[in-house]
């Protein structure tokens, strides 16, 4: 019987790079490492892929899964609702699999009280700074500045519990945070 995986969490505010980071720790194959795809309501942004980057669903169809309790968190996020599907955490878990989750500060809370310690690891990524995260906000070009701005009020409530992660991580340098995120893993893997 296969070693049961790790489960590990990133968040971070919007614009903080847990895209990139996630996607550059998936290419390291020694962390075997499962991307967990989330369930979303909001709109497919250019250059997403549905089943790849988000499972994008309508809300009636978001709404029936919640109520079936096929989520192991699911939060709304700037008029959206998001969710991580348990069926498919637990099933790569069960196999050994390292499952990594790019979720928002509310859903990672809602894990943290599902989980144990034990087969649990939380990472907050942070900004250099609030122009920096203003810069990459914008400079996406993916919503408009209504959105922007909800999105950096929320950032300012989600920076705050950066405190409750097991790492914080500053992502000034992106090559130095992804080394530094993949030592963590790899020492928490043993």
């Amino acid at each position: 019987m296969a070693k049961r995986g790790l489960l590990i969490v990133i968040s971070g505010p919007s614009g903080v790079g847990k895209g990139t980071v996630r996607e550059l720790l998936m290419d390291d194959k020694k962390l075997d490492l499962v991307y967990s795809v989330s369930y979303t309501t909001r709109e497919m942004r250019p250059g997403e892929k549905d089943g790849v980057d988000y499972h994008f669903v309508d809300d009636a169809t978001f709404k029936k899964m919640v109520a079936e309790g096929g989520f192991l968190e699911h939060t709304n996020f700037v008029s959206h609702n998001y969710g991580t599907p348990k069926k498919e955490v637990f099933e790569a878990l069960e196999a050994g699999h390292n499952v990594i989750l790019e979720i928002e500060v509310n859903g990672a809370h809602q894990i943290m009280k599902k989980c144990g310690k034990e087969n649990l690891l939380t990472i907050f990524i942070l900004p250099p700074d609030r122009d920096t995260l203003l810069a990459r906000l914008v400079g996406r070009d993916t919503e408009d500045p209504e959105v922007i701005k909800a999105r950096l009020e929320k950032a300012t409530r989600e920076l705050a519990m950066a405190k409750d992660y097991d790492f914080q991580i500053v992502n000034d340098d992106l090559s130095k945070a992804v080394d530094t995120i993949r030592s963590i893993i790899s020492s928490r893997l043993g």
